[in-house]
């Protein structure tokens, strides 16, 4: 694999902002992209991925956007954690029931 670099933010707007800049003059949005990328020192798939998200933020794209993504994540979490809570006390149910049933035998 190889190594992963992590870009602040404020990188990742100003980089879709300028490929948005130079598609106008650009062949292509792919020869934006090259260029810009070339120039803030990213992988150009990765400004590409990043354009992407960038339209499903802002409508222009079909797709979650980065808050729904988020907040779904959220659920995903929420929803593990009460799982364990529900097994934890279903366990603990069936162990006090069994002790109930063993103090009435004796």
């Amino acid at each position: 694999m190889g190594k992963e670099t992590r870009y602040s933010p404020e990188v990742k707007e100003r980089a879709v902002r300028l490929v948005y800049e130079q598609q106008k003059e650009a062949k292509s949005q792919w020869a934006a992209i090259r260029s810009v990328a070339s120039k803030i020192g990213c992988n150009p798939e990765t400004l590409r991925h990043w354009l992407r998200k960038d339209e499903v933020d802002t409508g222009k794209r079909d797709g979650l956007t980065s808050n729904e993504l988020e907040h779904i994540k959220q659920l995903e979490k929420e929803n593990r954690e009460l799982k364990k809570a529900n097994e934890i006390l279903r366990l603990a149910s069936a162990f006090f029931a069994k002790a109930e049933l063993d103090r009435q035998l004796r």
